[in-house]
């Protein structure tokens, strides 16, 4: 693959910072690297590849010797500065959501949908990390036995909001807590520590999450069919990171966990981790710092003929996030679906 100039938005972040760690770790072809933010810290800044790297305030000229930017500051930057970037002729990955519902930017997770790269017109979706460990782990048994429903219940951890001070604001509620005081909320409608919170994201008027609808929207739209029924229900959880689900899958025809687990096993970018006999299953503690979706606790559903349930984990900072990002432009390098941009003289 030829070197590519490199921008991150939103470069302060924790999709930011973990952006940076995989782009090291894969040994990415940066050939430049802008770290940009639209809150930037006063004299912040990282290393990259033992090199110090300042993180500018991105502005709409940020563009003009970039590559490949990718997008993970927020939907007010996005709507903002993607256009600028396009113009600029770079190739936008964008983490917000904003395009959930735009079908012309395409949606991708590449073990599933690869092919839709080479139909972007200069912008791809990254999707949310709910989206992505889901259909990671179903579209594999979907594609041997068609899946006519999904429930899905997700508990998010507090890095999931994509910000340092979710993390500070767990620590310190914790330490008050098992101190005795009184909590006050301030990321959260509610105290956190020692809670769970069936809030995730803002409330919609028909009573689901944003964060739910986007589930449903983009689990159909990497899938390509919108016959499958979906039904999502989001908490956030007093963990750090590493996101589950718990998840109930009905198909068009019967089959076991013993079929289910033989399919997975050979699943790109999955790992099964099985033995309830042993109390072996994915834990989202475990998973940190792991790049597959790990599935465990697969069993039939007495109560629903073809169905299944299980249980599925990922870092929702990597895989759910920053990895597949990467993954999308390593592959669309690889089949010259983004084009490396050609500096200026």
């Amino acid at each position: 693959m030829d070197a590519v100039d490199i921008a991150i938005i939103g470069a302060e972040g924790l999709v930011g910072q973990e952006l940076l760690k995989i782009l090291e770790e894969r040994r990415f072809p940066v050939a430049s690297l802008r770290l940009l933010d639209s809150e930037r810290s006063r004299s912040s800044e990282f290393f990259f590849r033992h090199q110090r790297i300042e993180v500018e305030e991105v502005r709409s000229d940020s563009f003009r010797e970039v590559g490949v930017a990718f997008f993970c500051d927020g939907a007010d930057a996005s709507r903002r500065f993607i256009p600028s970037a396009v113009q600029a002729g770079a190739v936008v990955v964008d983490d917000s959501g904003v395009f959930v519902s735009d079908q012309s930017v395409p949606m991708v997770v590449p073990e599933v949908n690869a092919d839709d790269i080479a139909r972007h017109k200069g912008v791809i979706g990254n999707p949310g990390c709910s989206a992505i460990q889901l259909v990671v782990a179903l579209y594999p048994l979907h594609k041997v036995n068609p899946i006519k429903r999904i429930i899905v219940s997700t508990y998010e951890s507090v890095s999931s909001s994509g910000t340092a001070v979710a993390l500070k604001e767990l620590t310190a509620q914790a330490k008050r807590v098992l101190e005795g005081r009184r909590v006050c909320p301030h990321m959260y409608s509610h105290q956190i520590a020692f809670n769970v919170l069936p809030e995730v994201d803002v409330f919609l008027d028909d009573g689901h999450t944003k964060e739910e609808w986007r589930i449903v929207e983009e689990t159909r739209r990497i899938l390509q069919t919108g016959a499958i029924g979906i039904a999502a229900t989001c908490v956030r959880v007093p963990v750090y990171f590493g996101q589950s689900q718990s998840v109930n899958v009905e198909f068009d025809s019967a089959i076991g966990p013993e079929e289910a687990r033989r399919v997975l096993a050979q699943a790109p970018g999955v790992r099964i981790l099985d033995d309830p006999s042993v109390s072996f299953y994915p834990q989202p503690w475990a998973a940190s710092g792991l790049n597959h979706v790990f599935v465990g606790r697969i069993r039939r559903d007495a109560s629903r003929s073809n169905s299944l349930s299980m249980w599925i984990v990922c870092d929702n900072l990597r895989k759910g996030a920053a990895l597949n990002a990467v993954q999308i432009v390593e592959e669309g390098l690889r089949r010259d679906w983004i084009k490396s941009k050609k500096r200026r003289p």
